[in-house]
């Protein structure tokens, strides 16, 4: 087995469709494993090709609703990727706060932690696989952002991954996990 394959093995089994191991065809939980504690340094040290399996493999999850801790996943896999993701985080973009009721979302940014940036929130199709996700969509919400797109999934109780589209290309991963 090669080093990437058992660290996918050891780390991305939190993930699995819905409907993965059902031979009967009734819809089911989510399978979660011991890796429920993922976290922001888990991914961090996730190659892309690591966090595209993992996106793939995760449910929508519920959509999500209050403070979220942000974490930016720039050259993922890299020792770079910390580095970025501790600048983004001090000097730019800490976070989300969602209101699942009215299907919104403002962005927690600058070393003040404002909350600015508004997106839409619903469940769409993935322009990655085209499987369901949950859409933030700044196209008709943002000045600054209408261009942006993102689309996370739970891949762990809490925890969701994120790609962020800059049209319809994608250039960014983002993690993001509840405060509650």
């Amino acid at each position: 087995m090669t080093d990437t394959a058992s660290r996918e093995d050891s780390r991305l089994a939190i993930g699995r469709d819905r409907d993965e191991d059902n031979k009967n065809g009734d819809t089911m939980t989510t399978q979660r494993t011991h890796d429920d504690a993922v976290g922001s340094q888990q991914l961090l040290a996730m190659s892309e090709e690591e966090l595209d399996n993992l996106f793939r493999r995760s449910p929508a999850g519920p959509i999500p609703n209050g403070e979220y801790d942000g974490t930016a996943i720039a050259a993922p896999g890299t020792e770079f990727a910390e580095v970025a993701a501790k600048l983004a985080h001090l000097l730019a973009w800490k976070g989300k706060v969602f209101d699942a009721r009215r299907g919104v979302l403002e962005n927690r940014v600058t070393p003040f932690d404002l909350h600015a940036i508004v997106a839409t929130v619903y469940r769409g199709e993935s322009w990655f696989d085209q499987k369901e996700c949950i859409v933030l969509d700044y196209s008709k919400t943002s000045l600054i952002a209408h261009w942006i797109r993102d689309e996370i999934r739970e891949v762990a109780e809490g925890v969701y991954l994120g790609l962020v589209f800059w049209d319809t290309t994608r250039i960014l991963y983002f993690a993001l996990r509840s405060r509650a």
